[in-house]
């Protein structure tokens, strides 16, 4: 793991928004089309909006996210929803999207189109990660129902998760998929979060604490 210590927050998010863009633009110059995930919440909000304004071929740029809550688009609470007003817009207007929602009741009702839409993405070329002063990461929480399948190496690339404080289902990518990251990044800020990452390696067991199961390859950037 590389931890990246920024003094100004602001700073943090302008500067990684010029990581992930050298990144992307250094992976289409060698490949088709660049597959970047990245996770919801309130935090990478100011990164999309640095990002959304690069110029970038975004029309071989398939963006998807590494977890969704399982409600439809245009919802509060929807991962999506913070795409399309903070990333989809300017240049990364034209960026493709690959979804993570299907409409279906249940998040299981739609796991196989959805996994079969994932499948050419893979492996993800650029990974942006968030963290919970749970040390959560994705859906992947400590005490989810079915974490143990979702960190086991032959894991299916999405799986349907529930756990205790999340209030609705949740989609997410599994261990396999964000361990295979071509690149990873994991943002995160404040002192809370800065102490969930020291216990996180201090715990070392990724299903007490599920960031573990990405951090060894992984640059961390904190800001307070």
């Amino acid at each position: 793991m590389k931890l990246v210590e920024y003094p100004d927050r602001e700073m943090m998010m302008i500067d990684l928004a010029n990581v992930l863009a050298g990144e992307l633009r250094s992976c289409l110059s060698r490949h088709d089309h660049a597959s970047f995930a990245v996770p919801g919440g309130t935090t990478p909000g100011p990164i999309f909006d640095t990002l959304s304004a690069v110029r970038l071929d975004w029309d071989r740029v398939h963006v998807l996210l590494t977890d969704e809550r399982w409600v439809p688009e245009d919802h509060e609470r929807s991962n999506t929803r913070l795409l399309r007003e903070r990333l989809f817009t300017g240049e990364a207007a034209r960026a493709v999207h690959v979804p993570l929602y299907s409409g279906h009741e249940a998040p299981e009702d739609g796991l196989d189109a959805l996994s079969d839409a994932l499948a050419p993405e893979l492996p993800l070329s650029v990974l942006l990660l968030g963290m919970g002063d749970d040390m959560h990461t994705a859906s992947l929480f400590p005490g989810a129902d079915r974490l143990a399948d979702a960190m086991a190496p032959h894991a299916p690339p999405l799986m349907a998760m529930r756990a205790p404080g999340a209030p609705e289902p949740r989609i997410t990518l599994t261990r396999p998929v964000l361990s295979g990251a071509m690149s990873t990044h994991i943002v995160i800020t404040g002192r809370a979060k800065r102490g969930a990452l020291d216990r996180a390696r201090e715990i070392g067991d990724p299903l007490r604490a599920p960031v573990c199961a990405v951090l060894a390859d992984a640059t961390v950037h904190w800001s307070e």
